[in-house]
């Protein structure tokens, strides 16, 4: 069960590190909460982002995720929720004046399950993620290597521990970030003007998706 050649392995490891290294919401979620609240927060941001690559995998396992990719209605819904909600994030780095991504705010306002449930949802609310996963993942099914769906979970959770091995130096990297951006308030100003930027740009892409 699970007996792989190596130019499979070989294939899938470089397709999944090309994944996760291209930027996206996911991305641009974890290194402003990062900048905004520290490593502890940019961990939360993470494991959220990790949880909502989860679900896409395990809808891909089931089957779905074929209703995104077959209904343009299911598809529309989504796509118009998760697009409003980046550009809802965005317009608040916006408007901050800074305030964003200040750290003299006080620590406990800092709430980590927040972060987290907005992880989850920057990654489920995004319908072209929930298409990839079903196209990509069944790309490495090998008949006779054990049971399909068992073979698509495998391969989906492997997409997201390479994450891990991305996604966490820049946690690691953009902590440091913070003492820099609390020397400065301009600096504070332009990071939230770029996210702000960055995340409405983001909702806007994805508003005009098609299924593809």
């Amino acid at each position: 069960m699970f007996e792989y050649t190596v130019a499979h392995w070989t294939a899938f490891f470089l397709s999944a590190l090309l994944l996760n290294l291209s930027p996206g919401p996911d991305m641009a979620y974890i290194v402003a909460q990062t900048a905004k609240n520290g490593k502890r927060a940019g961990i939360f941001a993470m494991f959220g982002s990790w949880s909502g690559a989860f679900v896409h995998v395990f809808f891909s396992v089931i089957g779905l995720s074929a209703i995104l990719a077959t209904s343009a209605t299911a598809f529309t819904i989504v796509k118009w929720v998760g697009a409003a909600y980046l550009i809802w994030l965005g317009i608040k780095a916006l408007r901050s004046n800074g305030s964003t991504l200040s750290t003299d705010a006080p620590t406990s306002k800092i709430n980590d399950g927040s972060i987290f449930r907005e992880g989850i949802l920057v990654s489920i609310l995004n319908p072209k993620v929930a298409i990839f996963f079903l196209a990509f993942l069944p790309q490495f099914v090998v008949i006779g290597a054990g049971p399909e769906s068992a073979q698509l979970m495998l391969h989906g959770m492997l997409i997201i521990l390479v994450a891990a091995f991305i996604e966490v130096p820049i946690v690691l990297i953009g902590s440091k970030v913070r003492d820099l951006i609390n020397s400065s308030t301009s600096i504070g100003k332009w990071m939230d003007r770029t996210l702000g930027t960055l995340f409405v740009s983001l909702g806007i892409k994805l508003a005009l998706s098609e299924r593809g």
